[in-house]
């Protein structure tokens, strides 16, 4: 039992450790308004929006909106 409960937790925790925002996602179709923004070139993004109806790529908006850090100030 312990064994599983291990497995299950390091399972779970195996995506938090890989998540990175991409820069390139398809949006539009069924995917909802965060899109599938699993694409390093904007070729890629494209090749995979081609096959699917009602989709298009742009910039990851997360991206795109994410905002800088503040420079730190010499003390």
């Amino acid at each position: 039992m312990r064994t599983t409960l291990a497995l299950l937790i390091l399972l779970a925790a195996a995506p938090a450790a890989n998540a990175r925002d991409y820069p390139w996602g398809v949006y539009g179709g069924g995917l909802g308004y965060s899109g599938d923004c699993s694409y390093e070139t904007r070729e890629q993004c494209l090749a995979s929006a081609s096959g699917r109806w009602n989709t298009y790529c742009d910039v990851n908006r997360r991206v795109r909106f994410k905002q800088r850090a503040a420079p730190r100030r010499a003390s």
